[in-house]
């Protein structure tokens, strides 16, 4: 880091929050997917769901929707809308990673928290709520009218913070969702959180770490 920065921002679900989608998923659909071609199926459920958030905003509830019903029809089984509708109240359920809490806390003595989310409203705050940590604000894509990766979102905090990219730390373990964008819009300082939620690219220019254990040290602390 180069200076300090006036915000640590951060991406929620599949960086703090445990996002398991894949687990509530399986129980629902083992009936038509078998359980080795299962993983298959998850990883082409989560490519629609990126695809899905591309364009014009709309309810997160049917960007699951949307995204289930393609993958059901790319896979050949029946969809039905009950299995989307309880993926989508099971989000505010969520609990963080083991490894969030404590440094999270150690962070937010010294910088305000912010978290930038592709979450419904009336979600989002049930999560937030279990990290154990305070937040200065908790922006979504339904305030923002635009998911990330969509720079309109990013342009949505800066404007609501009343700061530029080069005032903030944006923390993802997502490449596709978060860091590539944090790149286009020259945030300065960017932190990419291994867990396994597709490759990383070190041309992004970001700061790896294993786990957000490593934060802290990133800011001086």
């Amino acid at each position: 880091m180069t200076k300090r920065v006036k915000y640590v921002t951060f991406d929620c679900y599949g960086t703090l929050t445990n996002f398991e989608i894949g687990p509530t998923t399986k129980p629902l659909l083992q009936d038509r997917i078998d359980q080795e071609t299962m993983p298959a199926f998850l990883a082409d459920f989560s490519a629609y769901r990126f695809d899905e958030v591309l364009g014009d905003w709309k309810p997160y509830a049917e960007v699951i929707a949307n995204a289930l019903h393609r993958t059901c029809r790319h896979w050949s089984v029946p969809f039905k809308a009950e299995d989307a509708e309880i993926i989508f109240e099971a989000v505010p359920t969520w609990g963080p990673h083991a490894d969030v809490s404590e440094p999270l806390a150690r962070v937010a003595k010294e910088y305000p928290l912010v978290v930038l989310s592709n979450a419904a409203n009336h979600q989002i705050q049930s999560n937030v709520d279990k990290l154990g940590a305070p937040f200065h604000a908790v922006l979504t894509a339904e305030q923002a009218q635009a998911y990330k990766p969509r720079l309109r979102a990013f342009e949505y905090m800066f404007d609501t913070l009343g700061c530029g990219p080069e005032d903030v730390m944006h923390v993802s373990s997502s490449l596709r969702y978060d860091l590539m964008s944090a790149h286009d819009l020259k945030i300065a300082n960017r932190v990419y959180v291994e867990r396994g939620h597709g490759p990383g690219n070190p041309a992004f220019g970001y700061s790896e770490i294993s786990d957000l254990g490593g934060l802290p040290n990133l800011l001086g602390l």
